[in-house]
């Protein structure tokens, strides 16, 4: 599954689940030059976002983590949250792996002011 990108749909294979990523790449290339380029512009600014909220929970455990007086199920709690996010990024990177790779270079996508605020 694809994290952020508008109108992107899963792709499902009905006798097993997802595709493998040889069969996505496949789909990618063939689109067009111009769709597959703003799929990789709204893929790599969701990256972004997803690594600067990943980071903001990985602050807040490592403060919760040498906090005494911060109870361990709190502390469990946001390990959970980030391993959970760790996760999730991993699947969207491999995703936007397939994206550059069918387009060929990656684009350049200037840096947005509000990455790494929380929404």
């Amino acid at each position: 599954m694809f994290f952020g990108v508008e109108g992107m749909k899963s792709i499902k294979k009905p006798e097993d689940g997802l595709c493998s990523s040889d069969e996505k790449s496949s789909d990618y290339r063939s689109m067009d030059r111009k769709t597959l380029e703003n799929l990789a512009v709204s893929a790599i600014r969701e990256h972004r976002s997803l690594l600067a909220a990943d980071q903001e929970v990985y602050d807040e455990w490592t403060r919760a983590s040498e906090d005494p007086s911060v109870s361990s199920s709190i502390v469990e709690t946001l390990q959970t949250e980030f391993l959970s996010r760790q996760r999730k990024s991993e699947t969207q990177q491999s995703e936007l792996s397939d994206i550059i790779d069918a387009l060929g270079y990656v684009p350049e996508v200037p840096e947005d002011e509000n990455v790494g605020e929380l929404k």
